[in-house]
């Protein structure tokens, strides 16, 4: 039938490594750097930052390994044609 929350609860290391997700989360709140989480792996929770310059994609996967990904911004603006371009190389 699967894992439930019962044995999550039961489970100390599953707890501790949710506590420093969650202590990962504060950090960056106490820093006011906005954050959003999502899920686009099936065993993991990504947490996608957004600060000037750079995006950043920190996945925390359930064997407790952590995955950090930059993306730097290299301060180029384009008017809204570039839309288009984007559409057209990047859709299925």
């Amino acid at each position: 039938m699967g894992i439930t929350w019962i044995d999550i609860y039961h489970r100390g290391e599953t707890m501790t490594e949710l506590k420093e997700f969650i202590r990962f989360l504060n950090v960056l709140e106490s820093k006011r750097i906005f954050y959003k989480l999502s899920k686009v792996r099936p065993e993991g929770v990504m947490v996608e930052v957004a600060v000037p310059g750079q995006r950043w994609e920190i996945e925390f996967l359930e064997d407790g390994t952590v995955e950090v990904e930059k993306f730097n911004s290299d301060g180029s603006y384009y008017d809204g044609k570039e839309f288009e371009n984007l559409l057209r190389d990047f859709s299925d």
